[in-house]
C-alpha cells in the first residue's frame, strides 16, 4: 500500500488500561495522541510507574510534529516527561490539562525546555497536513476534549474518555451539536474509548450523586471526611457547596488534593464562598460538626494522607469515634487490599465508613460511557470504519462487537500495541507490527528504567530467597584460609547438616579444581554456584538465587 495511505499505530492503551499512546502517520508526518502511564501489577516488584516503549517514534524523530493531549489524567499525560525527555517536541492540550502538565514537568526538571501550546474547544488547528479540531466532552475530569483529525484520505475522530453528560456541572456540557455535523460531513475512522463497554444502559451524569451525598451531610453528626479522586474537580466543588449549605467549614488534606484544588480555583472551576475554607491546623479548633475535610488516598496509597489519618499518623486529620468517612470513588482493580485495610483501621476507631459497596446509594459515577452512550456515538458519527481503543482485550472484543451490533461501520477491527493499521478512502487492513511494548520505571525518576532480567531476579528472590557464600582464599597459597560462611536470606533450612554439607561441596569444588582454574575467579564461582544448586535443589526441592563472594586476604 506504500507511501499513500494514512498509518493507525497504538503504541500503548490497547490490550491494558493506561499507557494511552497513539501515532497517526501520513508519509513523512506523524501526530501522536496521548502520551500516558499505567501503574504496575503485582508482580512487576518495586517497579514505580510504567511507560509505553517509543522506539518506533525516536527512529521517525524527524517526522514527529507534536503530541496532542485529550485530558489530564494520569494515564493520558503520566509518560509526558520520560517521552520529553528523549523526544522533545510541541505539546498541545486544553488550559486545564497544561496547567497538570506543567507541574509534571517541572518536578522533572523539563519545563523550561518543554513547548506547551494551548488548544481551545471548537478551534481548529494544523500540525503537518493534519486538521485537527478538538471537541468537548464530559469525562470525570474537566477541560476533556474528543479530536476530529482531517487527514488526507478522510476524518479519523478519536474520542478520548468520555461519557454523554448534558448537565456538566461546570456548564459546559458534552457537545452533540458537533458530533452529529461530523456524522453529516462523513467520517472514516472512530477510535472509541471501551472502558465501560461492558455496562448496559448509560451513565449516570456528575449531579446524579448529589441527593445521596446532600443525605449523608444532612445526617453526620460529627466530622465528615470526604474523599475522592483529586482530579475529580465536579466531586470537589459538589462537596464544598453541600459544606457550605450544612454549616460546615472545609479543610484541604493531602498534597494532590491541594494542588488539584489550587489549580481548579485558579481557573475558575471552584469559587468557594469568603471563609468557607479553613487551615487543617483550624480543625481541633471548631466544633466536630462544623466540620468538613476533603482529604486524599481514595485508594489505600500507603502514604496518602487518609491511609496516615486512619493509623493516627497525620499531624492535623484525626479521625475520632462517631466521625463519618466517605469514599466517593470507586476501586481501581487490584487496590482492594490497600483500600480494605484503610477501611479496617477506620472501624477499629469507631469511624462510620460510607464506601461503594453497592448499599451506600449512589455516591459515585463513572466517568466512561456504557454501551447505550456508545451506541450513540456510533449513531450519530456513522463511521465508515471502527477500532476500539483503550481497555484490556476482552473490552476491545466486546466493544467490536458492539459497533458490529449497530450495523453502521462497514468493518470493525481490533488492533493490538505495535500493530499497524493503513487506511485509504476505501480500505482498510493491518500491515505489519512496529516496536512496542512497555518500560518499566524506578522511583519515579524517568532515568531509572528496569530491565526485565532484574524483575525476573526480585521475583526469584521473593519466591526462592537467597543462599551467599562467602570463601575466604589466601593470596600467597590460593587455599581457603577458613571454612566457607553461608548467609541465607529468605531460605529456610532447618537442617544444620545441609549447611555443613554446603560448606563441604565448596572445599571439594575448590580441591578438584586445576591450579589454572584457581587463577580465573569467575570460573571457581561458577562451578560453586553450579554445585551449590545442585545439591540445595536435590536436598531441599527448592530453587534459591546462589551467589558465591570469594574474597582474598
Amino acid at each position: 500500500m506504500g507511501n499513500e495511505t494514512l498509518k493507525v499505530i497504538p503504541l500503548g492503551g490497547l490490550g491494558e488500561f493506561g499507557m494511552n499512546c497513539m501515532a497517526i502517520q501520513w508519509k513523512d508526518d506523524i501526530i501522536v495522541i496521548d502520551a500516558g502511564l499505567m501503574f504496575p501489577e503485582d508482580d512487576l516488584l518495586g517497579v514505580d510507574i510504567v511507560v509505553p516503549d517509543i522506539t518506533y517514534l525516536l527512529e521517525n524523530r524527524d517526522k514527529v510534529r507534536g503530541i496532542v493531549l485529550t485530558h489530564g489524567h494520569e494515564d493520558h499525560i503520566g509518560g509526558l516527561p520520560r517521552i520529553l525527555s528523549q523526544l522533545n517536541v510541541p505539546v498541545y492540550g486544553t488550559e486545564f490539562t497544561l496547567t497538570y502538565v506543567e507541574g509534571k514537568l517541572e518536578e522533572h526538571k523539563l519545563l523550561d525546555d518543554a513547548d506547551l501550546i494551548e488548544m481551545l474547544p471548537g478551534e481548529s488547528f494544523v500540525l503537518g497536513p493534519f486538521k485537527i479540531s478538538p471537541i468537548r466532552v464530559t469525562h470525570s475530569l474537566v477541560d476533556c476534549v474528543a479530536l476530529a483529525i482531517r487527514t488526507p484520505v478522510g476524518t479519523i475522530v478519536h474520542t478520548g474518555d468520555f461519557k454523554i453528560d448534558l448537565s456538566s456541572p461546570d456548564g459546559k456540557p458534552f457537545d452533540l451539536h458537533s458530533f452529529a455535523e461530523l456524522g453529516k460531513e462523513g467520517v472514516l475512522l472512530l477510535l472509541q474509548d471501551s472502558t465501560n463497554c461492558d455496562r448496559p444502559g448509560y451513565t449516570p451524569g456528575e449531579l446524579a450523586v448529589k441527593p445521596r451525598l446532600d443525605e449523608i451531610f444532612a445526617r453526620t453528626e460529627k466530622r465528615l471526611f470526604f474523599s475522592c479522586f483529586s482530579s475529580s474537580i465536579h466531586r470537589i466543588k459538589l462537596a464544598m457547596e453541600l459544606a457550605h449549605k450544612h454549616g460546615r467549614k472545609v479543610a484541604l488534606i493531602g498534597r494532590s488534593m491541594d494542588n488539584s484544588t489550587e489549580i481548579a480555583m485558579d481557573l475558575g472551576y471552584i469559587d468557594p464562598p469568603q471563609g468557607l475554607l479553613i487551615h487543617s491546623g483550624q480543625i481541633k479548633d471548631l466544633p466536630p460538626e462544623q466540620v468538613c475535610v476533603l482529604i486524599s488516598g481514595t485508594q489505600g496509597e500507603p502514604m496518602s494522607a487518609l491511609s496516615r489519618a486512619a493509623v493516627d499518623n497525620h499531624k492535623h486529620a484525626r479521625i475520632e469515634p462517631g466521625d463519618t468517612v466517605l469514599f466517593s470513588s470507586r476501586v481501581i482493580p487490584g487496590n482492594e487490599k490497600p483500600i480494605y485495610n484503610v477501611i479496617d483501621h477506620l472501624y477499629r476507631r469507631k469511624a462510620k465508613v460510607i464506601h461503594d459497596d453497592g448499599k451506600s446509594g449512589l455516591i459515585h459515577v463513572s466517568g466512561h460511557a456504557s454501551q447505550e452512550e456508545l451506541r450513540l456515538m456510533i449513531n450519530l458519527l456513522r463511521p465508515k470504519y471502527f477500532v476500539p481503543v483503550h481497555g484490556d482485550y476482552r473490552h476491545l472484543t466486546q466493544h467490536v462487537e458492539i459497533a458490529v451490533g449497530t450495523g453502521i461501520p462497514e468493518k470493525a477491527m481490533l488492533i493490538e500495541d505495535g500493530e499497524v493499521l493503513e487506511l485509504t478512502g476505501s480500505t482498510i487492513e493491518k500491515t505489519g507490527k512496529v516496536a512496542s511494548g512497555r518500560i518499566l520505571i524506578d522511583s519515579g525518576s524517568t532515568a531509572d528504567v528496569v530491565e526485565d532480567i532484574i524483575i525476573r531476579d526480585r521475583r526469584h528472590l521473593s519466591e526462592a530467597g537467597l543462599v551467599l557464600a562467602i570463601i575466604t582464599i589466601d593470596k600467597m597459597t590460593g587455599k581457603q584460609a577458613g571454612p566457607p560462611e553461608i548467609v541465607t536470606r529468605g531460605f529456610a533450612v532447618n537442617e544444620e547438616g545441609i549447611m555443613s554439607d554446603a560448606r563441604n561441596i565448596i572445599g571439594r569444588t575448590l580441591e578438584e579444581s586445576s591450579a589454572e582454574e584457581k587463577r580465573d575467579w569467575i570460573l571457581i564461582k561458577e562451578k560453586i554456584r553450579a554445585d551449590l544448586k545442585r545439591y540445595i535443589q536435590k536436598n531441599t526441592q527448592r530453587r534459591p538465587m546462589i551467589m558465591p563472594v570469594i574474597l582474598e586476604i
